[in-house]
């Protein structure tokens, strides 16, 4: 999958946040220890560094979404991280966006933390970030 064709799917699957130019993923996967798994309708992109891990996107098709995508790219996420030595996945997701905080949840993410305004919407307004963390063996 293109950087374009994951900001595509991003700015729909998005509808609340600001989704990421093909620009900005290029340039995060640019980075050293970031990676992208894909499906045709959906990606995840993530930071693996010593034992940590960090997703920084995940974001699916509207109309695949509830079909397991994006816990299909979840279960690869852990079985690589768990590979390469990872013992804890990190992320933050919008305190507003309660179906994506119920699938990370339903997935054994627990909150750990808040970052305060830490999101800006399309709208412009701010939104908290929730703090997730799912320890893995």
């Amino acid at each position: 999958m293109t950087p374009a064709g994951f900001a595509a799917i991003m700015d729909r699957a998005y509808v609340q946040m600001r989704p990421w130019s093909a620009q900005d993923i290029a340039d995060t996967l640019a980075a050293k220890h970031n990676t992208m798994l894909h499906r045709e309708t959906g990606g995840l992109i993530a930071q693996l560094v010593a034992d940590e891990c960090e997703i920084l996107a995940l974001a699916t098709e509207p109309m695949t979404q509830r079909q397991g995508v994006a816990s299909s790219l979840l279960s690869e996420l852990i079985t690589l991280a768990h590979e390469q030595g990872v013992t804890r996945i990190f992320l933050e997701v919008a305190n507003g966006n309660r179906s994506a905080r119920a699938f990370y949840a339903a997935h054994g993410f627990a909150p750990v933390g808040q970052r305060r305004a830490y999101y800006t919407l399309r709208d412009g307004t701010k939104d908290d970030a929730v703090l997730l963390s799912l320890a893995i063996a």
